[in-house]
């Protein structure tokens, strides 16, 4: 099933007696119970929230991999998804990174007074249909309730815990000279697509997030490529250039950049020249880069190729010991140019 169709399965809200969020909600009491019975419990069931316990139990196998995470996205509903479905891919996805098939999440809410019902519930079936599709369990979590005009409508907080494959060897150190980089699909589109709602614009397509998860993805390539990827990463905030600085920097090796190998959609392309923005320090929420053998870079082109949001992957460049500690990419023209990291921030609450 895909994206779309995932996130098109709807779930009626239960009759209530309050369509907004209040003070009362993040008391603890009366109010506190019926907004979780009636809507976060229900949805969310599995036999670790049955529980109704303060923290959840659970056995893993192995190595494990926990990454934590807080979606401050504004506005929080946007053309391809919402806040909830970000959430859970976007954490989904850090551990994914680790070499790992998330298999748990935590999930904790702070919501504004004010906050309607039913944008509350289209979240939360956001993030049980993105859950289910993932493959992942929500197991705790929590709920607070702050003051009208002292949040922005909701805040969610996530922490993903999950196994290693026991091959995987993840990690900066790991990356050598030679290796090549592979971005899995187009760059900038969920950027742009939140910079279009936030600020009003139109464009002759509708550009929708990329917003997706890599928990099917990421576990076969391990199981078939093991120890020969030595890095995985999604550029989020600050793009592609800023995560491959922050490689160069930590691993002391350069990288060669080929400008025509990276894939941007062209309305995207067009959107960033409008906007005077570089798709290369764009946010993205549904691509990933991998560093590997060069050996082995055909099976993973072959394998990503067949994945749903992977069909433009390409390899962009490669890890050289020339130029330490700098990104250099050849562009179009055949030049070449430095790409720094992104300096102060280009696009906030874009996550």
């Amino acid at each position: 099933m895909d994206k779309v169709s995932i996130n098109q399965l709807s779930c009626p809200m239960p009759e209530l007696d309050f369509e907004i969020i209040t003070l009362g909600h993040g008391s603890g009491g009366l109010l506190s119970n019926q907004l979780l019975e009636s809507g976060v419990f229900d949805l969310l069931s599995n036999e670790y929230l049955d529980q109704h316990h303060d923290g959840a139990t659970i056995n893993l196998t192995g190595r494990t991999a926990v990454s934590t995470d807080s979606f401050v996205v504004s506005p929080v509903f946007f053309p391809g998804g919402n806040i909830g479905d970000l959430a859970v891919n976007g954490t989904v996805n850090d551990i994914n990174m680790c070499g790992a098939r998330a298999k748990f999440l935590t999930l904790s809410f702070i919501l504004e007074e004010g906050l309607t019902m039913k944008a509350f519930w289209e979240i939360l079936v956001s993030i049980r249909n993105t859950a289910n599709e993932a493959g992942v369990k929500i197991i705790t979590g929590d709920t607070k309730v702050v003051e009208r005009g002292k949040g922005d409508q909701i805040f969610i907080n996530t922490t993903g815990i999950g196994e290693v494959h026991p091959t995987a060897q993840i990690g900066v150190s790991q990356i050598k000279t030679g290796d090549q980089i592979i971005v899995s699909g187009p760059l900038a589109t969920h950027g742009v697509a939140i910079l279009s709602v936030r600020q009003g614009l139109e464009f002759e397509t509708t550009i929708r997030s990329d917003t997706r998860h890599f928990n099917h993805i990421v576990p076969p390539l391990m199981e078939a490529f093991g120890s020969h990827i030595h890095l995985l990463k999604d550029p989020t905030r600050g793009g592609l250039a800023s995560v491959l600085n922050e490689v160069c920097r930590d691993s002391r090796k350069g990288i060669d950049l080929l400008q025509t190998a990276i894939p941007v959609l062209d309305e995207v392309n067009g959107a960033c020249e409008l906007l005077g923005l570089d798709p290369l320090y764009v946010a993205n929420e549904g691509v990933f880069i991998i560093f590997a053998d060069s050996e082995v870079v055909p099976g993973i082109l072959e394998y990503l190729r067949q994945c749903e949001g992977c069909e433009m992957v390409s390899v962009i460049g490669a890890v050289t010991s020339d130029h330490a500690g700098q990104v250099v990419m050849q562009s179009a023209i055949g030049g070449r140019r430095v790409v720094n990291m992104l300096v102060g921030e280009q696009l906030p609450r874009i996550c």
